[in-house]
């Protein structure tokens, strides 16, 4: 009997190991992780690497060329291949990659534009590339030679610090790359000077102090230089204390291009508008539930106050966490892999960097808005009203899983050599769940709908306030009192928002790919999942497993659309 049952057992197990592998062939046709394109991208990525890490004068002539010429020859790679004969994953491999190479043609383009038109603010410049490119092979350095031309190089600084105290000319654009400049041209002589400092004598006796009397003068010259373009932009500081700079039509018009977006900004503004005023319905519904009428700001203020005590936001988070997990796994959304639960952890966002990020920011880790000790009394009670658990209902999932947790659990698993980010994507996925999870009444209460209205308003408030900011039309002041007036933002957060969307480093379209991004995903789950062509757990699976990329790319590949070589954006996903 027990040799029957260890019989069994081991038929048993070949079964199920059978199973698995199967599983595992299925996946790996399912989600194939190369494509004939992958080896020339990861090859382009590590040259790209290689180049940046050596050549790292930002702005300079030297990396500039090598750079062009690094994305010229891949371009040339890439024709070799035999496009009609590709399928269509690598067609979009094909297509993103070329377009990703001429973009960053054009980029240095503009780069090489800009530096001939700031040469009279650097005229030490050539000296400074002379002085550190021998260095990179440890040449033998004149140190009393240095000093002299460290010497001349304080006298032109202090010459040029007179005449742009003077000048009236200098653009906000070209101030930005001189000073950038600047400050790359400082970097070198830090490398120089760190390298034969208390190494070689007669260096370490020469030149300590000219070297930081140079260094002093051109980080003043550097800071100098970035305000001056601010003082002689159009776009003055209204009050706000945020000074950008607009890019106008032109640009906007290029970057939806390359974003593959087919709406003119006026069009986009108009869906905004289209989908705030939704929001303004349900929000009123929402706030007829609780009593309070048409009165949606009372009913909103009583949603702000009902934030945790100070100390007790973590065990808010985690709450809020479980619940949306829990509900992802019963109405089995997507596939969560156990590690990606286990691997995030939890930290707190400093009071400075909650002038820019006064909410939830999220991806490798959670990092949680909520007042300190330093921050004063009225900061901190915005911040806790403005992270109340309702508010927090939308972000907790949309910072952790299945919104950008799991985006860079997964991006790190599946067909990685894709780096094809965007916002459209990442944020836009993000948003899709809110969008999602609010029609499968993941709310509970009026309460939680009102808390989830009001980020979907600030999404659509994003797309209103940025693309008019950019268009010249709006100043800060305006994109401050709007999200105030019409969303409900605690001021501080109004402020920290629109400070972060045009002084934090963000591309200027990025604040419209949170709720475009959501509707593509949302026409292409309505053109695959309620058609019952895939189930949600397949459709959202496979986003992951394609990684980031335009939204119209993902389209075709999960549709097997035919792309020409020539490809150019057409998908009008927000219907008619």
């Amino acid at each position: 009997m027990k040799q029957c049952f260890t019989i069994l057992a081991v038929i048993i197990g070949l079964l199920v190991t059978s199973s698995f592998l199967q599983a595992q062939k299925t996946e790996s046709v399912l989600y194939q992780q190369t494509s004939e394109v992958n080896n020339l991208m990861v090859q382009y990525a590590a040259d790209n690497r290689s180049i940046i890490r050596f050549y790292t004068i930002r702005n300079s002539p030297e990396r500039r060329a090598r750079l062009q010429k690094l994305h010229t020859a891949y371009l040339n790679e890439l024709t070799k291949l035999n496009f009609d004969k590709l399928p269509v994953g690598s067609r979009v491999d094909y297509i993103l990659f070329k377009r990703n190479l001429q973009n960053e043609l054009r980029l240095l383009d503009i780069e090489a534009q800009e530096y001939l038109q700031i040469t009279q603010w650097i005229p030490f410049a050539d000296t400074i590339y002379a002085i550190e490119k021998p260095r990179r092979r440890g040449a033998t350095v004149d140190a009393k030679q240095l000093a002299q031309q460290l010497s001349i190089i304080q006298q032109q600084t202090t010459t040029l610090l007179k005449k742009l105290s003077k000048d009236t000319e200098l653009t906000i654009d070209l101030s930005n790359r001189a000073s950038t400049t600047v400050r790359a041209l400082q970097g070198a002589l830090k490398s120089v000077f760190d390298f034969y400092n208390g190494y070689n004598p007669q260096f370490t006796w020469w030149i300590p102090i000219p070297y930081r009397t140079t260094d002093s003068l051109l980080n003043i010259y550097a800071n100098a230089l970035a305000i001056k373009g601010k003082a002689n932009s159009a776009q003055k500081d209204d009050g706000s204390g945020i000074v950008g700079s607009p890019i106008g039509k032109k640009e906007i018009l290029q970057q939806l291009q390359y974003e593959m977006i087919p709406y003119s900004p006026e069009e986009l503004i108009e869906i905004a508008n289209k989908e705030f005023a939704w929001c303004e319905k349900e929000l009123l519904k929402a706030s007829q539930a609780m009593g309070y009428g048409n009165d949606w700001r009372a009913a909103q203020e009583k949603v702000k106050n009902t934030y945790v005590p100070a100390g007790e936001q973590p065990q808010a988070v985690m709450k809020l966490y479980n619940e949306s997990v829990d509900f992802l796994k019963k109405n089995k959304l997507v596939t969560i892999p156990p590690l990606a639960e286990e691997d995030w952890p939890m930290n707190m966002l400093s009071p400075e960097r909650q002038q820019f990020a006064p909410f939830f920011l999220g991806g490798e880790s959670l990092l949680v808005a909520y007042p300190t000790n330093t921050m004063k009394e009225a900061d901190r009670l915005m911040a806790m009203r403005g992270n109340n658990p309702h508010f927090s209902r939308a972000t907790v999932h949309h910072e952790l899983v299945a919104g950008h947790h799991l985006q860079y659990y997964m991006n790190n698993r599946y067909k990685a050599y894709r780096n094809f980010d965007t916002p459209f994507w990442t944020e836009g996925n993000a948003v899709y769940w809110e969008f999602l999870l609010w029609d499968l009444n993941f709310p509970q209460s009026p309460e939680d709908k009102i808390g989830m209205l009001f980020w979907r308003m600030h999404r659509c408030a994003r797309i209103i306030f940025s693309l008019n900011y950019h268009l010249g039309k709006w100043q800060p002041q305006q994109c401050i009192d709007f999200l105030v007036d019409r969303v409900g933002h605690e001021r501080a957060n109004a402020e920290g928002e629109v400070r972060r969307s045009f002084t934090g480093g963000y591309p200027p379209l990025y604040q419209i790919g949170y709720m475009i991004g959501a509707f593509q995903f949302w026409a292409l789950k309505k053109e695959l999942v309620d058609t019952g062509k895939m189930t949600y757990q397949q459709y959202h699976n496979a986003i992951l497993h394609e990684n980031a990329m335009p939204v119209e790319m993902l389209r075709a590949i999960l549709t097997n659309q035919i792309l020409s070589k020539e490809f150019i954006t057409s998908w009008h996903f927000y219907g008619k």
